[in-house]
């Protein structure tokens, strides 16, 4: 179960990490859509 929690938050990391390169290119809407999952895959972690 564990090791699950840790995939997820790894690929929140990445998510987030996504997002900020998109909001530095000026891609508003995917920077938000990128951070919502996110979101959604902290939670639920």
């Amino acid at each position: 179960m564990t090791r699950r929690v840790d995939d997820r938050l790894k690929q929140t990391d990445k998510d987030l990490e996504h997002a900020s390169h998109a909001l530095k290119d000026g891609d508003c809407e995917w920077s938000c859509f990128a951070a919502q999952q996110a979101a959604e895959k902290a939670l639920k972690a």
